[in-house]
């Protein structure tokens, strides 16, 4: 009998995305805010163009930052640090519309019980297909970018690379088993420099550096025994260059961006689901951001003890409402202990507090540590701990130890395996 499989895909932006740029501003304002003031409220959007950036939203804080500083050193710091790129930080116009939080959503939030911030839903997931437990065509095409950043900010190899890239890895499954099998292809367009004569000759030298430098980068960072091998087994010619041809005007002069226009890339890929709301600009009161990384951590532990092979977790919230409305697990008949999936979702709403304020304590929300987060995906990511250092010219400079992606530790992986009866 012929086996037939499925394929299923995943795309991943660099930090030079125009989408990425606009992420990444917002999260540095946010985490600039929460150096000076832990108890800001921060909802803060930005659009970038050619030769500008836009920054509105609504903040309420007892310190003051100076945006256009701020702005102008992020943008430096992505790669857009010099004349000619169309758009770079020391040139770009930048325009503040920024007002206080609506006083009517306040009196839901800042009070004893801390309600959620907004009305919404929100999913967090896990699958064992990587060590991450992330999906493995999120997890490629999010390396992909972030190996070609890392080696752009180098400025050893590859130095015709401009900032903005993205990338797109498709993975063939087993249709009876849902196990990858092998990676079918992958697609990457990436901004360089003028220097080449031809489009033939700008595809195979990227392509041979990819071959030679990015692969090899990305195999030695690999744990994971399956995915090192459908990794190195790629064929040249399942590896698509810059499909269009050139690609020397991008960033924000080749196309606008937008924070939060990027859900999917800093979720998960496509798998599992997602309730709608971006992360990026917002303080952890809002339950879009906060909920969805406890609801992560929820269904990565489950993951990690062996409760299932892959669960998807749902919670809802009212806005003013600190207990949540409802909570659903999904374990897309993986699991491994005898409870159905609503018998599990109830054990797990006796073991965790999905209250916000219970949510900012347990994951240590109120850190400055959201700039990370913004680009290369907000899971699946390493928890460490980092000094990070801020100016403010009103306040002084201040060096700040941070935990980074708390919502990716695996601290109850022995007490969910007690709580639904697995050895431990």
């Amino acid at each position: 009998m012929t086996k037939f499989g499925y394929f299923f895909t995943s795309e991943s932006v660099g930090e030079g995305h125009p989408d990425k740029v606009a992420d990444q501003l917002s999260d540095t304002l946010l985490d600039n805010f929460f150096a000076y003031d832990p108890k800001s409220r921060v909802a803060c959007e930005a659009m970038v163009t050619t030769g500008q950036f836009i920054v509105a939203g609504e903040v309420t804080s007892e310190t003051y930052i100076d945006i256009r500083d701020v702005v102008r050193e992020k943008v430096k710091s992505i790669g857009y640090d010099k004349q000619g790129l169309g758009f770079d930080g020391d040139s770009c116009g930048v325009l503040c519309a920024i007002h206080e939080q609506s006083p009517d959503i306040a009196r839901g939030v800042d009070n004893e019980e801390q309600g959620a911030g907004d009305i919404g839903i929100m999913f967090g997931y896990a699958v064992n297909e990587t060590d991450t437990y992330m999906p493995l065509t999120h997890y490629l095409s999010s390396k992909f970018v972030m190996t070609i950043d890392e080696i752009r900010h180098e400025g050893l190899y590859m130095r015709y690379l401009r900032p903005d890239s993205k990338a797109q890895v498709t993975v063939e499954y087993d249709e009876e088993t849902n196990n990858p099998i092998a990676i079918d292809s992958i697609v990457l367009c990436l901004q360089h420099d003028d220097s080449f004569d031809d489009e033939e000759e700008m595809r195979n030298r990227i392509l041979d550096d990819v071959m030679c430098l990015v692969i090899p980068r990305m195999l030695c960072s690999i744990s994971t025994e399956s995915v090192m091998t459908m990794l190195a087994a790629i064929k040249r010619e399942r590896i698509f260059v810059n499909p269009t041809g050139w690609f020397e005007i991008g960033g924000p002069t080749g196309d606008t961006g937008l924070t939060g226009r990027k859900v999917i890339v800093d979720t998960y890929g496509g798998r599992g689901a997602h309730g709608g709301g971006a992360f990026s600009g917002k303080d952890p009161s809002k339950v879009d951001r906060s909920a969805a990384y406890m609801a992560r951590f929820v269904a990565k532990n489950m993951v990690a003890a062996g409760i299932s092979d892959e669960v998807l977790v749902q919670v809802s919230y009212a806005i003013g409402k600190a207990e949540p409305m409802s909570l659903y697990v999904n374990t897309y008949g993986k699991s491994k202990v005898n409870y159905s999936d609503s018998e599990i979702a109830k054990i797990i709403s006796t073991l965790y507090d999905f209250r916000p304020s219970s949510i900012i304590k347990s994951l240590l929300l109120l850190q400055p540590m959201y700039a990370e987060t913004s680009t290369y995906g907000h899971f699946g990511r390493e928890s460490r701990t980092v000094k990070k250092s801020f100016h403010n010219k009103y306040e002084g400079d201040k060096d700040i130890n941070v935990i980074l992606f708390t919502w990716e530790r695996l601290t109850d992986v022995s007490a969910l395996r007690a709580s639904f009866g697995l050895e431990t």
